[in-house]
């Protein structure tokens, strides 16, 4: 019942819907948008990178380019470059531009893997239909070596059919797998106001998936900051999406399996 006590303390089911689900409305015309910056900074219906783009090496060496891609320069490969697919938890939503989770990626990064960029195409409202239908022109425009699925709790809030949810993960999945990405599944936990038999489906979802496929997983990406007494003060005033306080927590939660598939 412990687990269970900070979702019904601290979420607020009306508001929780409304919250991650009215931006909905960003979707596919704001998914067209390729807003490139130097930051890593998340922004809602936007895709945001953070350099470096190349890498430089020794004059004399040349590189093929991959199938379909444009030509490089001489005497450079590209970086390597993690994708991260998820919804306005990815995406900054109510925080200062820079303080999200994947901006603190990127800082990291810069840091301990300098050769490795990071691209946010987050979506505040996004689901895993719309994940599914977005992803394929992603991967052939990005060529990620990693990709982080943060994506479903919209549709479980929702009441979406979990097959259909399940398929969505999974069709994403092995869509990564085509093109030689790995893939972190980020797993989320729901209200138990949905019923026991939902509530505990759609969390199966997360780690059945990881099992089939091998991949890393996160099973909670909130752990450590709903399920702790004092999670009313680590979100925002919606009682929904954490404070710019708790994305170091949440890419504590991340970084030891992006870490692991790099």
């Amino acid at each position: 019942m412990k687990r269970n006590g900070w979702l019904r303390r601290d979420f607020n089911l009306s508001a929780l819907s409304a919250g991650l689900l009215g931006t909905l409305r960003l979707g596919k015309a704001s998914a067209q948008q390729q807003v490139i910056t130097s930051t890593g900074q998340g922004m809602e219906g936007e895709i945001t990178s953070t350099g470096p783009h190349r890498r430089h090496v020794q004059p004399q060496q040349s590189y093929m380019p991959s199938a379909g891609g444009s030509p490089l320069p001489p005497g450079s490969v590209p970086a390597a470059t993690i994708l991260v697919l998820g919804d306005s938890l990815s995406a900054e939503y109510g925080i200062p531009r820079g303080q999200g989770w994947v901006a603190l990626l990127a800082d990291k990064l810069q840091t301990e893997r300098p050769d490795v960029r990071v691209v946010n195409a987050s979506i505040s409202g996004d689901t895993t239909a719309g994940g599914r239908a977005r992803l394929p022109a992603l991967l052939e425009q990005i060529r990620p070596v990693q990709v982080v699925i943060e994506l479903g709790g919209n549709d479980a809030l929702r009441g979406l059919d979990l097959n259909s949810t399940q398929n969505n993960l999974e069709a994403m999945v092995q869509a990564c797998r085509a093109v030689n990405a790995r893939v972190v599944l980020v797993g989320m936990q729901i209200p138990p106001n949905y019923g026991p038999d939902y509530s505990t489906k759609f969390s199966s979802i997360f780690s059945s998936l990881a099992q089939k496929y091998r991949m890393g997983l996160v099973p909670f990406f909130l752990k450590g900051i709903a399920d702790v007494p004092e999670a009313a003060q680590l979100f925002q005033p919606d009682r929904i999406h954490p404070k710019a306080q708790a994305h170091p927590r949440m890419l504590a939660n991340v970084w030891p399996e992006i870490k692991k598939n790099l």
